[in-house]
């Protein structure tokens, strides 16, 4: 018989267990340790019969769907056909794509908000609790932290979704981030045409409730949707260091064009100058730190020059470069880790139609990540705590796995250079569960 392949391998079928997803698992018993289950099934709505899936059986399968990089609730179908995973992970029953849907419905209408509001504020509470038995660089020793907020537009091709500012219809979730760890604090899922500034005291006081005890908010830093009054007014009274950017309307350019020439420094590719301003509802001043660029609108037109300001209204006492490189930093720390929510857990599309179905989902993205970030940060070494979730399933979660049954006990094998590593993996969830 002529050879009819490229190269000279034969593909056969094999009875033994496999699994594709053998580093998927570890993260699988993380948040069984972390007492996920537990808290999915006390906070959010039991079935109306004994016969239904319980909500762990309808999370748990999404999370790790998200996790192993699934971006539709037709590929949790990838979680219910791996034998293997199912073989080792508390996964004996998995609903279909169609009752995930018809479940993501039901809780937008049930409380299931509201109960995975509870279940991430147990998270984090389990995750920033310093526990002295474990390596100390585990744990970061912080008290007062900083959160990063800022809206992001998810394109939706949904009769019910609203106009963008964009252009597009879709919705515009709100998100908090801590700088220090990447943990996401807070969610408010919104509709597509209202406005990133609005609410925004509301949830940077959300935000501060999701703090576990002993641990505070102590900075503050967004873009200009929160360059707001009440805002500034509440930052002052809760000793609340904040930069945020400011509009540039009609006041701030008159402050901008009170600063004398020779208070401007060069900066970069411009020049730098500060000055002292107050809104008509701020009951203190604060500092404007003004970045001043010109550019040309067109190429070819030498004499068609303008000014562009960058503001960062501001009450923190260091040098302007500081302010500004630490506001700066929010592009790392919020809007990238942002990108990564969207792309990297698949929360740049929507799966339902309806708007609470998609806040629900939207939520259960945020525990997927959550969760995904303490993994990293409890049970591997410092050089695994910036890399993104596609690096993570690259060298860990697509690891093959080979699940064998010897004297009644259940063996997950992997090839010999990854075999430490899970080992080492499965002991500090051990130490982390049990402290």
């Amino acid at each position: 018989m002529i050879r009819q392949t490229i190269l000279p391998f034969k593909v056969e079928m094999t009875r033994d267990l496999i699994t594709p997803h053998a580093g998927l698992a570890l993260l699988g018993e993380f948040a069984v340790g972390l007492g996920l289950l537990d808290s999915v099934n006390r906070y959010l709505p039991r079935p109306g019969s004994g016969a239904g899936y319980s909500p762990s059986e309808y999370t748990f399968p999404l999370i790790l769907m998200l996790n192993g990089g699934g971006r539709s609730l037709e590929d949790t179908r990838q979680i219910r056909t791996d034998e293997g995973l199912n073989e080792i992970l508390p996964l004996e029953r998995i609903p279909s794509s169609d009752a995930f849907g018809d479940w993501l419905r039901s809780m937008g209408i049930n409380g299931g908000l509201y109960g995975l509001e509870k279940i991430n504020r147990r998270l984090l509470k389990r995750g920033m609790k310093p526990v002295e038995s474990l390596q100390v660089e585990r744990y970061d020793g912080i008290k007062a932290y900083t959160l990063d907020i800022d809206a992001t537009a998810i394109e939706a091709e949904k009769e019910s979704a609203k106009m963008t500012y964009k252009g597009f219809r879709g919705y515009m979730p709100i998100v908090g981030h801590i700088a220090e760890n990447g943990l996401v604090l807070g969610d408010e899922f919104r509709e597509g045409n209202v406005a990133p500034a609005t609410r925004n005291l509301d949830f940077i006081k959300y935000c501060t409730r999701q703090m576990p005890k002993g641990k505070r908010i102590a900075f503050l830093r967004s873009d200009s949707a929160a360059y707001q009054a009440d805002i500034i007014n509440y930052c002052e009274q809760e000793g609340i260091d904040f930069a945020i950017g400011a509009d540039c309307d009609e006041a701030v350019l008159e402050a901008i064009r009170a600063i004398p020439d020779k208070d401007w420094a060069p900066y970069k590719n411009g020049y730098i100058a500060e000055t002292i301003h107050s809104m008509n509802k701020t009951k203190e001043a604060f500092r404007l730190i003004v970045i001043r660029r010109t550019y040309q609108s067109t190429i070819f037109a030498q004499e068609d020059v303008s000014v562009k300001y960058t503001v960062i209204a501001t009450n923190r006492m260091e040098s302007v470069e500081n302010v500004v490189r630490w506001y700066n930093q929010r592009g790392d720390c919020s809007e990238n880790r942002i990108k990564e929510l969207k792309i990297g857990f698949g929360m740049e599309r929507m799966p339902c139609g309806q708007f609470e179905a998609n806040a629900v989902f939207f939520r259960i993205g945020i525990l997927a990540y959550n969760i995904f970030r303490l993994f990293i940060l409890k049970t591997l070494s410092a050089s695994w705590h910036r890399h993104q979730v596609q690096t993570v399933r690259w060298r860990l979660y697509q690891t093959a796995g080979k699940i064998v049954f010897h004297g009644g006990q259940i063996f997950l094998k992997v090839r010999r250079g990854l075999c430490q590593l899970f080992a080492d993996i499965r002991l500090r969830i051990w130490e982390f569960a049990n402290t």
